[in-house]
């Protein structure tokens, strides 16, 4: 009865808990891409300056959200069994973890900046900009993990509005100090891309404000004593390992292909580079939807492995791996003619924005095949604690088949960057095949709180 119960709910929760994540995903996103157009218009050396800065943090995010999402892991099951001390230890194991790779990244990045851009760009006026952007927003990297930390186990307990308004109003912050400070506007001075990495760091410190202070105040599951936080007796340390850990080098070995894959297109060519920046803003602000709802189908599935309802997870797995590539088509979609609106909103030269609309047109192609890939690792295998074929997944996708098609295209082939960007594509339309396979021999389908 109560997995017929949950069923008749499956649409209710999802947009409970979905449309508040997409929007704060989508205020991310669409700050992300003001950043981009902001900065664009200084110029194509400082849009690929920032952007390859802020490589060091999609490194520490992606190493962080892997961290965060092998914690809900455990914050979902324990949430089905109402389990609140279960909870708070384990928001204090990602807390810990995330703070130390951030005080790492914070410190190599002020230390050597020029030495991890130079991996990426031998351009001078990029490593110049660079590594002043990355020196100023280095300081930032602690607070924002905290945030972030505290974000994914607010949502696993289903408390998804605090998260959405400290993100709204950070970000607001950013947009504003962004204009007063990259222009110089009302007798602000003009610092360029300096203004960009001090508007960041104000902007992640009033998030992390609210979001740790609001946990707090309104007494939310995760927001426990020192004690509470630090609880990891009992076995709990392995346990929360043997889970977390292939979630982390998932992650870091993604990201690390994705930093590949702009270190490619910056050897390509500044014109190049840019492109992809653009592209990969589109594709961002693109997912936001769908960045919700596989954080919610892992919350949702989570939740009901945690009350013992297996078949309802297994249908609700099953709804979420149909409905999520249907959606991503009709986004694909939209995405064609969005492609035209480029040279509006970016002010760069007429081949960089070429480039940026065949791109936009290869990921519309392959948007459901992405889409439903994000659903089958964030949502379906992650809930049930398969963590270790998620990491397969990624890594295989990304290391045999994307950066290699990337670099022989790039650099055997010569071919141009919208090619370039075609052919790394390809690796979400194979691995989909191997989606749909997991998926149906419910081997990720266990409780890992028990």
């Amino acid at each position: 009865m109560t997995g017929q119960l949950r069923g008749d709910r499956f649409y209710s929760d999802l947009i409970r808990i979905a449309v508040p994540i997409a929007l704060q995903n989508l205020v991310a996103s669409s700050v992300n891409m003001l950043d981009t157009i902001m900065v664009g218009r200084l110029g194509a050396a400082e849009l690929a300056a920032v952007g390859l800065g802020n490589q060091v943090w999609f490194l520490l995010l992606l190493m962080v959200f892997g961290i965060s999402t092998g914690s809900g892991v455990f914050t979902a099951q324990y949430w089905g069994k109402k389990d609140i001390a279960g909870i708070r230890r384990t928001t204090g194991m990602g807390l810990a973890m995330g703070l130390a790779a951030a005080l790492g990244f914070m410190f190599v990045s002020m230390a050597m900046p020029k030495t991890i851009l130079g991996l990426y760009s031998r351009d001078p006026a990029v490593l110049e900009l660079g590594a002043r952007y990355l020196r100023l927003v280095a300081p930032s990297y602690p607070l924002a993990a905290a945030a972030f930390v505290f974000s994914i186990a607010l949502r696993g307990v289903e408390r998804v509005r605090l998260p959405l308004v400290s993100t709204v109003i950070s970000l607001s912050i950013n947009v504003v100090l962004n204009y007063l400070l990259i222009f110089g506007a009302f007798g602000f001075p003009r610092l360029g891309v300096a203004g960009a990495a001090i508007a960041t760091v104000a902007s992640r410190s009033v998030e992390a404000l609210i979001v740790i202070a609001g946990a707090y105040l309104t007494k939310a599951p995760p927001a426990g004593t020192l004690a509470q936080l630090c609880s990891w007796g009992g076995g709990f340390f392995p346990r929360f390992l043997n889970i977390a850990s292939p979630v982390i080098v998932n992650e870091v070995a993604w990201s690390l292909g994705i930093t590949t894959y702009n270190a490619i297109f910056a050897r390509v060519g500044t014109e190049a580079i840019a492109a992809y920046n653009v592209t990969s803003t589109v594709s961002q602000l693109s997912m936001v939807l769908f960045m919700g709802s596989a954080n919610a189908a892992a919350v949702m599935i989570g939740a009901r492995i945690g009350e013992g309802a297996r078949d309802t997870a297994f249908s609700w797995a099953k709804r979420f791996a149909i409905l999520s590539p249907l959606l991503g088509l009709a986004v694909g979609a939209l995405l064609v003619p969005a492609a035209f609106l480029l040279p509006l909103i970016f002010s760069l030269d007429r081949e960089p924005l070429r480039q940026a609309m065949m791109m936009v047109w290869a990921l519309a192609a392959i948007f459901p095949f992405k889409v439903f890939n994000l659903h089958v690792i964030v949502g379906i295998c992650r809930s049930g604690g398969d963590t270790r074929f998620g990491a397969f997944f990624d890594i295989f996708g990304v290391w045999i088949l994307g950066v290699p098609l990337a670099a022989l295209g790039a650099f055997v082939f010569k071919a141009e960057p919208w090619v370039i960007f075609a052919l790394l594509c390809m690796e979400e339309v194979v691995k989909s095949g191997l989606g749909v396979w997991r998926m149906v021999t419910r081997r990720w389908l266990n409780d890992v709180t028990a």
